[in-house]
């Protein structure tokens, strides 16, 4: 019978081997990180420096009409992904993550300056000028009563965007 260790041909312990549901659960983490990958444009997945194979494989996955080649296609995706080590991938995508999440804030600063300067003008003006004392006050002046005067005749409201493309650029 000879030895009655609990090793496999491979070399490895039982405790070394994953069980089919970790090593399921692996393959599917790494099939929705090509997913996730795939909604990228072209030039970010060349980026993260992918194998030919897999950035051809991700872009199919999204001129595929069905449901059933989609399925396919992600499986395909999830073999591919198991050749690479997923870190890299991981941290890029995270750090991509944090880039739009700060532009949507800075966004969301802009949008906060121009309602405040719509509400309330003269306070606003005040505060922004206070804060920003490089802003050109008789051109924000401008684009206030611009504005406005867009609001009363109930037109679209174009004073108001170039106000946010002013603040946009003075915001920086």
């Amino acid at each position: 019978m000879g030895d009655m260790t609990s090793e496999n041909e491979t070399g490895e312990s039982e405790e070394q081997r994953l069980s089919k549901s970790a090593r399921k659960r692996e393959a599917s983490s790494l099939q929705e990180l090509g997913v996730k990958l795939s909604a990228l444009p072209d030039q970010e997945i060349k980026a993260l420096d992918l194998p030919d194979n897999l950035f051809i494989a991700l872009r199919d996955l999204r001129r595929l009409p069905s449901h059933g080649a989609q399925v396919r296609q992600r499986q395909y995706i999830g073999k591919l992904m198991r050749n690479i080590d997923p870190e890299p991938v991981l941290a890029k995508l995270a750090e991509r993550k944090q880039r739009h999440d700060l532009e949507i804030r800075h966004f969301q600063q802009i949008e906060r300056w121009r309602d405040r300067l719509l509400s309330e003008p003269t306070v606003g003006l005040d505060e922004l000028i206070h804060e920003h004392p490089q802003a050109n006050r008789a051109t924000l002046v401008k684009l206030l009563e611009k504005a406005e005067r867009e609001r009363l005749e109930q037109r679209s409201p174009v004073g108001a965007r170039e106000l946010f493309a002013f603040l946009r650029q003075l915001l920086g």
